[in-house]
């Protein structure tokens, strides 16, 4: 690692500076004209605080439990697919969250084994995608269970929406002699990226071993998205038969209406991840902190509510558990730093969302994430949306 960073905003430039150009913009992504991966972030800046001067705590504990895990701060890594952006990919995450305290979730489409992940960091959550059929499904689940994984996460928020105003990168199904041919003159501008491949004696590996079936290779990326697109698209009896065939904590990811979370508590989920697929899903869709609230009020205590997307500072943090959320998910903060520094530069992100969070608890006179209200922001007018109620702000 180059050195210590001291903000997500300087670990997404140092990834800019290390990546090749299509890299990049593989991890950068979003969908279409990039409404919703805009308002994310900017949605964040909207909300303000209300601090307190004196009587501050002089000690603040961020710890919390989610899923059944208990984690040091209410931040856990996000499940994001095939992470080229270092060699150590995955492990290196599941590493830095463990140092950390925290839980990791895992994709699907991942490059690395679940075993690996779990042997690096015992919390796992293995995160499933509705596809193939559901022989093939009961056999990924069990895979799950007998690799130790902690719980779940079944991902439905994505409708192959993958256009860009801004152009998408080509991304190769295999890195063929003619593939690699064509990539280096952009990997060649990119050195110090393609020293770390050099070491580690591998390349990016853009197949999916958690999608194979047994005594068969792995699928590539593009193989595993296609049979994913070809699936039909699951019911909600189809989620509660997924749901009962895993007995351990279990998370609906990519959750933005009200009638769609009282359906999933209904379905028998112990947790909803409010999310729109980081921008990549259906854009114009609302971030998801602008609809976090009513979701919050809808469900109660019945469910873990957390909040994926946008999150850059501690503070973000914070704004979500005021709002509601029991903790939140990153996905882009930790690929930028694990971009910059491998394993340190994640651990780096995590640290920089822990000295966020303190310090918005302590101007906030909070001694714990636990206290956190909505007494604690201030909520502009118009900020919310109320989706799946039949009111629109």
């Amino acid at each position: 690692m180059s050195g210590w960073f001291e903000t997500v905003a300087h670990a997404q430039r140092l990834a800019r500076k290390r990546l090749p150009r299509s890299v990049y913009g593989a991890l950068l992504a979003g969908s279409e004209q990039g409404v919703s991966y805009g308002d994310n972030t900017a949605a964040f800046a909207e909300l303000g605080f209300a601090p307190h001067v004196a009587g501050l705590s002089e000690k603040r504990d961020q710890t919390t439990t989610v899923m059944g895990e208990q984690i040091s701060l209410p931040v856990i890594i996000s499940p994001t697919g095939v992470q080229a952006v270092h060699p150590g990919g995955e492990v290196a995450v599941a590493r830095a969250a463990a140092s950390r305290g925290t839980a990791m979730g895992l994709s699907s489409f991942a490059g690395r084994p679940l075993e690996e992940v779990v042997a690096a960091n015992p919390r796992t959550f293995f995160q499933m995608y509705w596809m193939g059929g559901k022989e093939a499904m009961a056999r990924r689940v069990e895979r799950a269970r007998e690799a130790g994984a902690k719980g779940l996460i079944v991902t439905l928020d994505w409708s192959f929406s993958h256009g860009r105003d801004w152009g998408s990168p080509r991304i190769p199904e295999r890195l063929t002699l003619r593939e690699m041919a064509r990539f280096a003159p952009e990997a060649l501008t990119r050195p110090r990226w393609l020293a770390g491949y050099l070491r580690s004696r591998s390349l990016p590996d853009l197949t999916t071993p958690n999608l194979a079936e047994p005594g068969q290779a792995p699928p590539t990326f593009f193989g595993a998205y296609g049979e994913w697109m070809l699936t039909p698209p699951p019911s909600w009896e189809d989620v509660r038969w997924l749901r009962e065939q895993w007995d351990g904590p279990f998370m609906l990811k990519g959750v933005c209406r009200v009638d769609d979370a009282l359906r999933a508590v209904d379905a028998g989920v112990t947790a909803i991840s409010v999310s729109n697929h980081g921008g990549n899903n259906l854009d114009s869709t609302p971030a998801p902190i602008r609809v976090l609230p009513s979701i919050a009020d809808a469900v109660g205590d019945d469910v873990d509510v957390l909040l994926d997307g946008g999150v850059r500072r501690g503070s973000d943090v914070v704004k979500a558990l005021s709002l509601g959320a029991k903790a939140v998910l990153i996905g882009r903060a930790y690929l930028w730093g694990l971009a910059a520094g491998g394993q340190a530069g994640v651990e780096n992100v995590l640290d920089i969302l822990r000295g966020g969070i303190d310090s918005a608890l302590l101007g906030l006179g909070r001694s714990s994430v636990r206290e956190l209200t909505r007494d604690d922001v201030v909520i502009p007018p118009g900020f919310t949306r109320s989706l799946g109620t039949g009111e629109t702000s």
